[in-house]
């Protein structure tokens, strides 16, 4: 079966990545077949990782990613997928039509969801900021710098950049990193109030930095900014996309009050309008992810499965879990619903129904005619027509 992966970050979004060509280099080199973006704030990289990923054939699939909010659940204490944020719900967008004139509502969203980000990364970089230069070190790091480090990094416009708590972190530990053996481990000891615990890794040490200096009740700490979950489930449909669910499931110990058990989860997510569900099976475990993919479409959900790439871990582009590889079960189930986000992308640059509608409902069409369409799509780069 074609290695397929519907979520995955790439630059100028933090990534695994230097560049979207690398990337694409990687994929094509590992034998993947199908490839989805799925970043967050913006999506001007796109048209490059269309053009790359076609000249690759690899088929390239839209997708894009928000934090939202849903106040209720917050006031009970409930979390959703987000271990640490009660009420906190990601929500991503599948098959989307990035290149398509954005209607006053959705230009509105998508500049509210740029602005909002950008504000709050450079609040928290000033913050870390004046903390390093309150324990004795100036690091000069700005918003500026980092956005500038960022885009030539990934050799894309500065204009591009929608700075995250990833690059934040990066950048960090890159000024420390530089320093002499002995003097970083005093700024790092300054900086945290005790002995970093990693100073020698930088993946573990940016991962430390985090959550030491950026998280709830550290000196950069500033609240996210989400969306409210129908703006941003309006706003996948006004980009013509499906609305889908991220699945954390044991991804956190112990799972979170909304996720359990899965198929409740499931009737949930059908009565906001989901009717699919992705998973990140190198967060879980075979035999959960099994569960949940289970429930999922015996409550007649599609289902995909991506790997987000969004840490330096130059993982496999195919999906596996954390203890070892898919089942042929869920491999079979995500590539079907693959093959549905395909043909969702396809059937709407053709004019025609896609697997949901303008409202979020489920069109009429059979999932199985998705499948089908969808699998020509992915196995045969012949049949592919541009997305405009």
């Amino acid at each position: 079966m074609k290695i397929v992966n519907t979520h995955v970050h790439m630059p100028p979004n933090f990534s695994a990545f230097d560049t979207v060509a690398e990337c694409v280099e990687a994929a094509m080199a590992e034998g993947a077949a199908a490839i989805g973006i799925s970043n967050f704030y913006d999506q001007s990289v796109y048209r490059v990782f269309a053009d790359l990923a076609e000249a690759a054939h690899i088929l390239p699939l839209f997708g894009l990613e928000f934090i939202t909010l849903d106040p209720e659940l917050e006031s009970l204490g409930i979390k959703v997928n987000d271990p640490a944020n009660p009420g906190r719900m990601y929500l991503t967008g599948k098959g989307i039509s990035p290149f398509i004139a954005k209607s006053a509502t959705a230009e509105a969203t998508a500049r509210a969801i740029r602005e909002g980000n950008d504000a709050r990364a450079r609040q928290q970089i000033e913050q870390v900021a004046a903390w390093f230069s309150a324990n004795g070190y100036e690091t000069g790091i700005t918003a500026g710098t980092i956005a500038k480090q960022v885009a030539l990094r990934g050799d894309v416009p500065v204009e591009w950049v929608s700075i995250q708590e990833r690059h934040i972190a990066r950048a960090f530990e890159e000024w420390v990193s530089a320093l002499p053996e002995g003097e970083r481990i005093r700024a790092l000891e300054a900086v945290f109030g005790g002995p970093a615990k990693s100073p020698d890794n930088p993946v573990s040490l940016q991962g430390e930095i985090r959550s030491r200096l950026l998280k709830a009740g550290t000196p950069g700490f500033v609240p996210e900014v989400p969306l409210s979950f129908d703006t941003a489930y309006q706003y996948i449909l006004e980009m013509k996309g499906i609305p889908v669910y991220p699945t954390l499931a044991d991804g956190v110990l112990p799972v979170c009050q909304y996720e359990t058990p899965p198929a409740e989860l499931a009737q949930k997510l059908l009565d906001k309008g989901i009717y699919a569900a992705e998973i990140i099976p190198i967060r879980n475990t075979r035999a959960v992810t099994d569960e949940y993919v289970k429930a999922f479409t015996e409550a007649g959900l599609v289902v995909m499965a991506g790997t987000e790439h969004n840490t330096l871990d130059r993982i496999p582009f195919d999906p596996a879990c954390v203890d070892g590889p898919l089942s042929d079960y869920a491999r079979a189930e995500f590539y079907k619903g693959t093959c549905v986000v395909a043909a969702h992308q396809q059937r709407i640059a053709e004019g025609r129904p896609g697997f949901v509608d303008a409202e979020g409902n489920r069109t009429a069409a059979p999932v199985a005619s998705f499948i089908e369409l969808g699998k020509e799509l992915i196995e045969n780069p012949a049949s592919r027509k541009v997305v405009a």
